[in-house]
């Protein structure tokens, strides 16, 4: 792979400190956590009785991992 090419791929996330499969990792795992709250918030639209707090919760946990990792 072209060192120009292998560029885009890891700017990113060296700005961050983290390696292209790592930051893989973490990306993957906010989105399943973002994907979970969207679901949580959609059955609370239909039926309010359920998960009260979950994504509001859900969306607090992942404010305070990005603002941890500036």
């Amino acid at each position: 792979m072209s060192t120009r090419f292998a560029h885009i791929f890891t700017a990113h996330p060296a700005t961050v400190g983290e390696s292209y499969l790592g930051h893989m990792a973490f990306a993957a795992w906010f989105a399943s956590r973002l994907l979970l709250a969207g679901g949580a918030a959609l059955v609370h639209a239909f039926l309010p009785f359920l998960f009260e707090t979950t994504a509001s919760r859900i969306v607090r946990e992942l404010h305070q991992r990005i603002d941890r990792r500036k």
